[in-house]
């Protein structure tokens, strides 16, 4: 396994990991707090929250495998060389823990607390399905001649789709409603700054050990950080520049304001398939 050739280099990693660490762990906690002090998920898409709960636990599974299993290590090696370094840093696993929790956190207040009319979608719990389905039929297959990392990169891919499609329905939603109220700013001001230094990470990892293995040993991870970036700044520009206006200091303590806003939540794919892409 290699090492590190560059001490600053090394401590640079070491920061912009644990601070994409912090960025990405805190960004969950705005949604968290806003849900608990209006007593409401009115505003907040469930499919986002499904989605990112199944992407989440995939990407636990493959950063805590490919950290702790000295087997996988071996056949990551075998793969790209023993000259390599793993792809994966104390920080991942400790952001994947630590997120899995926390959206655990966000569909029990989804359950206990004022939602309108939304529910979750048919097409989301069928995504979700056919994503937990196939990791099941490809451990199968894996357990036959032991293919672990194989195994793994399909969970990579899992993660990769689900950060991918998650943010579709939010996304929707704010467009439909012509609104961001309900949904926090905050998690994806946070998002955006966790996903710069995840990237940033990996190019100072390819900087000092003069090669650009780990990006394609990794591509979660870079896809990770990269689709995050883009949707972060599409929610950004909805926020601060499309619907501005939309949002009210009143929406707490208003039951009338809040009935206004349900009524003009998007309906669930079944009954409008057009408004859950």
């Amino acid at each position: 396994m290699a090492s590190w050739n560059s001490v600053p280099l090394q401590v640079t990693y070491e920061f912009l990991g644990w601070f994409a660490f912090l960025s990405w762990s805190i960004s969950f906690y705005p949604q968290v707090i806003l849900n608990f002090r209006r007593k409401s998920v009115v505003g907040l898409n469930f499919d986002f929250v499904l989605l990112n709960l199944t992407k989440h636990s995939s990407y636990l599974i493959y950063n805590a495998s490919l950290y702790f299993s000295s087997a996988i290590q071996k056949q990551y090696f075998e793969k790209y060389g023993y000259g390599q370094m793993i792809p994966v840093a104390a920080n991942d696993v400790a952001f994947s823990i630590h997120a899995v929790l926390l959206t655990a956190i966000t569909l029990f207040q989804i359950a206990i607390y004022e939602r309108g009319s939304q529910k979750v979608s048919k097409t989301a719990i069928a995504i979700v399905s056919v994503a937990w389905l196939t990791a099941a039929v490809c451990f199968f297959i894996a357990l036959s001649n032991h293919s672990w990392l194989w195994l793994l990169s399909i969970f990579n891919s899992i993660q990769v789709l689900m950060t991918t499609v998650k943010y579709i329905p939010q996304a929707s939603m704010n467009f439909v409603r012509k609104s961001t109220d309900g949904f926090s700013i905050g998690n994806i001001l946070l998002d955006f700054s966790g996903g710069v230094a995840n990237y940033g990470q990996m190019v100072v990892q390819s900087v000092d050990q003069d090669s650009w293995v780990n990006f394609y040993g990794n591509i979660g991870k870079v896809l990770l950080s990269l689709v995050s970036i883009f949707f972060d700044i599409i929610f950004i520009i909805q926020h601060y520049v499309l619907y501005p206006s939309k949002k009210s200091s009143k929406l707490v303590n208003s039951t009338e304001h809040e009935d206004q806003i349900t009524q003009h939540l998007v309906r669930p794919s079944d009954q409008s398939p057009p408004e859950n892409v």
